[in-house]
């Protein structure tokens, strides 16, 4: 009975030890696989924030990168890009500017022709006066009627001649420059010798011409739209001379 006792005792034992044991080795096998779990998030985790930091860097470069030299110069190009208004290049200046020379230069030219055609006939000028400080004869009579042994009158019919070809339409939108150089010219020593006739006429021969004064009127009047036409439009408004610089909008820069 007492050995029965102690056997029974001595299997409790073991049986207890062998119990302790399995409980053991299922707790260290549940504590591996929780650091593994841990450690199998850990690293999915380090890799995300690592793809994250990547593109993170990726975009920052892409962002702060300086325009290639193919942008740079594209845009400097847009920005210099010339933006020729429509008005400037296909009508030259105002329309208004271009009848009134027009019509003035076909009027100067009639009173021209009607004056050569008086000195060369002698004949007296209709409605002008023939005595006092109006006196048309003993104007177009005097030496001063002369020029280098050319009449006056003659000179005017050859200027008048020149300026209605130069003050048409079409001489305004005309694309070379020497057409406008030539026409300004023209005023100008048009102007200069109508001043000397009107000198000759007040402070010489005492009288003055009605048929001159108004052709020296229409010159003057000429000289004075041809000046604010070049001022104001250039001397080449039919080929665009005077060009206003806008800017284009730059294209996108590439990475």
């Amino acid at each position: 009975m007492t050995a029965s006792k102690s056997s029974r005792a001595r299997n409790a034992r073991i049986a207890a030890q062998s119990s302790t044991a399995r409980n053991a080795a299922g707790g260290g096998t549940a504590v591996k696989n929780g650091s593994g779990a841990r450690n199998g998030s850990a690293a999915r985790n380090g890799s995300a924030s690592g793809r994250a930091d990547r593109n993170g860097s990726r975009d920052a470069a892409t962002r702060t990168a300086p325009p290639t030299r193919t942008a740079a110069a594209a845009r400097a190009r847009g920005a210099r890009t010339p933006v020729v208004p429509d008005d400037e290049t296909s009508r030259g200046p105002a329309p208004w500017l271009q009848v009134s020379t027009f019509v003035l230069a076909l009027a100067g030219l009639g009173v021209s022709i009607y004056l050569t055609i008086a000195h060369f006939t002698e004949s007296a000028l209709a409605g002008c006066s023939e005595s006092g400080l109006v006196n048309c004869t003993k104007v177009t009579t005097s030496p001063q009627s002369y020029v280098f042994g050319i009449p006056v009158a003659v000179l005017g019919l050859a200027f008048y001649v020149f300026a209605v070809a130069a003050m048409s339409p079409w001489a305004w939108r005309a694309r070379r420059r020497e057409v406008h150089l030539l026409r300004l010219a023209s005023v100008v020593v048009a102007i200069g010798f109508v001043l000397y006739l009107i000198y000759a006429e007040l402070f010489i021969i005492g009288s003055i011409c009605l048929y001159c004064t108004s052709v020296h009127a229409i010159t003057f009047v000429l000289f004075v739209l041809t000046a604010f036409a070049a001022a104001a439009w250039g001397l080449k408004p039919g080929a665009a001379w005077k060009l206003r610089l806008g800017r284009q909008p730059a294209p996108a820069e590439s990475v």
